[in-house]
């Protein structure tokens, strides 16, 4: 039986960031940032062209998740540890007795419960798994991808998508 995936893992698939991760609901990290390197591998069946996936489709699609992220404040809006309140103009944020306000158009509200690499590679795993099955019709067995939040300090999050 055969097994086809496809990876893409280029120097310009990176994001820089700012995020802050909880522990435990009692700590919480300082502001700090990473540049994150992203790497993407597609399985599944082969298309009537013969491809998982267009190498082009998988490179501009991850692209353009990660342009969403870079240069941003990365907020976990599933994180119990933190209050969250957005508008159109600021987003406070509130853990414990420390309490932030950034412009809205700086931050990126994440449907995760902790801004960790794993959770990011979560997060850029379902979104790439839906835009390549809107893009392409067709649907992926897996996708993997892994977040380097700092040469070799890698996450990996592997999408088992169901038919």
């Amino acid at each position: 039986m055969e097994h086809y995936r496809v990876r893409i893992s280029k120097d310009y698939l990176v994001f820089s960031a700012a995020h802050f991760i909880t522990f435990g609901g009692t700590t919480c990290e300082r502001l700090h940032g990473h540049n994150y390197r992203v790497a993407a591998e597609v399985h599944g069946p082969l298309d009537d062209d013969l491809l998982v996936v267009d190498f082009l489709v998988l490179r501009d699609t991850l692209k353009r998740i990660l342009e969403e992220l870079d240069h941003r404040v990365l907020l976990a809006t599933e994180n119990r540890a933190l209050q969250i309140a957005a508008d159109e103009n600021q987003v406070e944020v509130t853990f414990s007795d420390r309490h932030w306000v950034f412009p809205r158009s700086d931050c990126v509200l994440l449907p995760i419960g902790n801004t960790t690499a794993e959770m990011l590679g979560h997060h850029i795993a379902h979104r790439l798994s839906g835009e390549l099955e809107a893009h392409t019709g067709g649907r992926p067995t897996l996708v993997r991808i892994e977040v380097d939040e700092c040469h070799g300090q890698i996450a990996v999050c592997e999408l088992r998508v169901e038919s």
